[in-house]
């Protein structure tokens, strides 16, 4: 049984900083199969989820939505399953429920349904 605990969500002021990390329980991949990785998505009220950061646990190649490179870094930590979102300068528009997300087979690192396992997701909220 694959479980994603999402923790660091939280309450910040405009131009601060909250790293965010996924840790993967009972999730056994394999690191030398290079389509493996873990990302992170959020979703606005009303709207679809979508890709904020993305990391291959292979290679450590990372994917970024535009709106948050410069500003967030995604990185793993393999010898505990984990993956770290460190989120700098947020903004007002940053405000979402951030998900955790992690697929075997992942081509489009943007497309929900490559992702088989999902976290229960943690509120990230930015104030003024």
């Amino acid at each position: 049984q694959v479980q994603l605990v999402e923790s660091g969500g939280g309450a910040v002021q405009s131009g601060g900083s909250l790293r965010l990390s996924c840790e993967a329980l009972g999730y056994t991949y394999s690191y030398t199969y290079r389509s493996t990785c873990m990302a992170w998505f959020r979703q606005y009220p009303g709207k679809e989820r979508e890709l904020v950061a993305a990391i291959y646990i292979r290679d450590s190649t990372t994917h970024y939505h535009d709106s948050v490179k410069g500003r967030f870094t995604i990185s793993q930590e393999n010898a505990k399953k984990t993956v770290h979102l460190q989120m700098n300068s947020l903004k007002l528009e940053d405000t979402a429920m951030y998900y955790c997300a992690a697929g075997e087979y992942v081509a489009d690192v943007s497309v929900r349904s490559e992702y088989k396992y999902w976290g229960q997701g943690t509120q990230v909220t930015v104030s003024s």
